[in-house]
């Protein structure tokens, strides 16, 4: 089995996930609607792009910008039609109004996944106690994996709490996975790599005309290259 670093990169059809494949992605997020920051698919999208691609493919499970989660019948209607399309990975993460994991929702999601692996997404980095979060939620089934920037302001900004949570790994609430994104650029990799940091997330740098364009497979190759050196 391959020890490589993970390269999930983001997107939003068919196109883009032909591009982000053949630049070397391992792993695809699959949203709509990046005015909102990422929503949930249709599942006709999510059809098309299982099969256009053989690389694993997590889905967003969210209906509106922000952290909050919302109707939580909706979230549960729409991660039960994606297992009913062939979705088994995910992407979610919700807080209350205080800033603190939304248990209620998240555990309503888990159950209907039924043992599929999902990552909790960037509402970590904006948690009113990031430690506290992760040790909420180490238990629940599936989970192997957090997206975060260290800092709701990017990765520049973030990189000492990424650094001082991948030093922490192993420990009770460390065992997911920590996959960097938000703010990314290449000059971070040097650090986080030597840091034991092995996943990254690209969204707006597999696309260099915008989101407007789609995934550019020599941009994503380029991350593949750094990834790999």
């Amino acid at each position: 089995m391959s020890n490589r670093a993970v390269l999930e990169v983001i997107a939003l059809d068919a196109e883009d996930a032909v591009a982000a494949q053949a630049g070397g992605a391992d792993r695809l997020e699959l949203v709509t609607d990046m005015a909102a920051d990422g929503l949930t698919p249709s599942r006709e999208t999510f059809a098309a792009i299982r099969s256009a691609v053989d690389i694993p493919l997590r889905v967003m499970l969210r209906v509106a910008d922000g952290f909050a989660a919302g109707d939580i019948d909706v979230l549960v209607g729409k991660a039960r039609g994606m297992r009913e399309a062939g979705a088994d990975e995910f992407v979610f993460g919700f807080l209350d109004g205080e800033g603190h994991a939304d248990l209620v929702a998240v555990e309503r999601l888990v159950a209907e996944l039924d043992g599929c692996r999902w990552t909790f997404h960037r509402a970590i980095d904006r948690a009113a106690d990031r430690d506290a979060l992760r040790k909420q939620l180490a238990e629940l089934p599936g989970l192997d994996t957090f997206l975060t920037a260290g800092s709701p302001d990017g990765v520049d900004s973030g990189i000492p709490v990424l650094l001082a949570e991948a030093a922490r790994a192993g420990e009770p609430g460390y065992q997911a996975q920590v996959l960097v994104g938000g703010g990314l650029h290449l000059r971070h990799l040097p650090r986080l790599l030597a840091a034991g940091i092995d996943a990254v997330h690209i969204g707006g740098a597999a696309r260099p005309g915008g989101w407007t364009a789609p995934v550019d497979a020599a941009a994503v190759r380029e991350w593949r290259e750094a990834l790999d050196a």
